[in-house]
């Protein structure tokens, strides 16, 4: 009974359906390039559930779209724009994005002053402030979306928690994992290194794979913990490097962008490591650990093969 519960809890919770999150935000990007005349581009997932993804702009706006056009795994449309007044202190909104996604909004004003935010289908408004951002705080938020929307992510995090103990030692493999994560991802868009995503996502199945052979051989690394966390955290960073460079980051933000967006990943990473040690933690005091690692490897084995025979056979096709 408690192993049929566990499953049912992991799937119910965790897995709604059967595919893990692509990585792909929407992206809008507004450049000033005269007073009040801005040239825009609205990038959005090709795969975007619903109606077709639409940017409102102020009434005081008047635009003149081009037909849009597919570029890679985004549809792309070119607007010109050209407002009565700046945009700061007026406010845009995105229709029928997908729950799914994000969209990050970066607007260069004529004076070089950058701001982004983000929109999403909980706030589709954004209000342009007057005053100049500092910090790129929507990367922050991208990072922790990502976490929690990423169900191989989450699922991986929970596999490596089965194969270590104590406090410290799981903090050192999260955060080695994140910091393997930053390197290849900022390597990635720095174009240092490329391989392509569908690649990259098919090998993170299979670390899935390794991790559900690991658990349900009730391995543990007690002196050296970090080290599988290191090696797997490398290919991960490549899993959503794409789409980031896809969705185009201005180099004049990018290394600030790609910190944020780290420090996002290893927020909701910490802050998840209490559900999943409250659930190891119980199955210890109830005697039910072994069952309930038996639960955990054939969930990570099931998705894991799973995920990659799918994605193996979208590269095939």
């Amino acid at each position: 009974m408690f192993i049929k519960f566990k499953v049912l809890f992991f799937l119910f919770f965790l897995l709604p359906d059967l595919n893990a999150h692509e990585f792909n935000p929407a992206h809008l990007v507004i450049d000033e390039y005269n007073e009040n005349q801005y040239e825009v581009a609205w990038m959005y997932p090709s795969k975007n559930l619903g109606l077709r993804a639409e940017i409102i702009f102020p009434p005081e706006c008047i635009q003149n779209s081009q037909l849009p056009f597919t570029q890679g795994k985004y549809v792309v449309e070119k607007i010109s724009l050209t407002c009565k007044a700046s945009l700061k202190g007026q406010t845009i909104e995105v229709l029928n994005l997908s729950i799914l996604n994000d969209a990050l909004v970066t607007i260069t004003h004529l004076d070089k002053e950058v701001y982004e935010g983000l929109m999403n289908l909980k706030e589709p408004k954004l209000y342009i402030p007057f005053e100049e951002q500092l910090y790129p705080l929507s990367y922050f938020s991208l990072g922790i979306d990502h976490l929690f929307t990423g169900k191989d992510h989450i699922l991986f995090i929970m596999g490596l928690l089965f194969l270590v103990s104590g406090l410290i030692n799981v903090v050192k493999t999260i955060t080695a994992f994140t910091i393997a994560h930053s390197i290849t991802l900022g390597l990635s868009v720095f174009n240092l290194i490329s391989l392509s995503q569908a690649t990259v996502e098919a090998i993170i199945a299979l670390t899935i794979v390794f991790l559900a052979i690991e658990v349900s051989e009730r391995k543990q690394y007690q002196s050296t913990p970090w080290v599988i966390a290191f090696g797997f955290g490398l290919l991960h960073g490549l899993g959503f490097a794409n789409a980031l460079t896809g969705i185009g980051i201005g180099s004049e933000q990018l290394a600030l962008s790609l910190l944020f967006f780290n420090l996002g990943i290893e927020a909701g990473q910490l802050f998840m490591l209490p559900f999943f040690g409250v659930i190891i933690w119980g199955a210890y005091k109830l005697n039910v650990y072994k069952n309930t690692t038996i639960c955990a490897s054939l969930l990570l084995g099931g998705m894991g093969f799973y995920w990659f025979i799918d994605r193996t056979v979208g590269i095939i096709s």
